[in-house]
């Protein structure tokens, strides 16, 4: 009786599936806080682009406290003249959710 090493399509699917709703419902996440109006996965609109934000701070042990501070506060200088507005009425845990998916990237 031969005994198949490989999976069955079907859960390649489901897997794939699995791994990408959670990008799927950051990215929700994202559009419904407002932060797709300056800021997009793969391009600077008016913020720069999330893999960019994520290439910059992949070796930041404190990235994920500097930015979920810096999207709740505010800031200005660190990738140009544009200041990012301070985002008060997001909570907390939402904005450590968006940062911890873009870090992801």
């Amino acid at each position: 009786m031969r005994v198949s090493r490989t999976l069955p399509r079907s859960y390649l699917a489901l897997a794939a599936l699995a791994w990408a709703l959670p990008a799927a419902a950051n990215m929700e996440l994202a559009t419904a806080s407002g932060c797709t109006v300056c800021h997009q996965v793969d391009k600077t609109v008016i913020g720069p682009a999330y893999q960019d934000v994520a290439d910059r701070y992949r070796d930041d042990g404190t990235a994920v406290e500097t930015l979920v501070l810096k999207v709740k506060n505010g800031g200005a200088g660190n990738w140009g003249e544009i200041p990012m507005t301070p985002h008060p009425h997001i909570s907390d845990e939402t904005i450590r959710e968006l940062v911890e998916w873009i870090l992801s990237m």
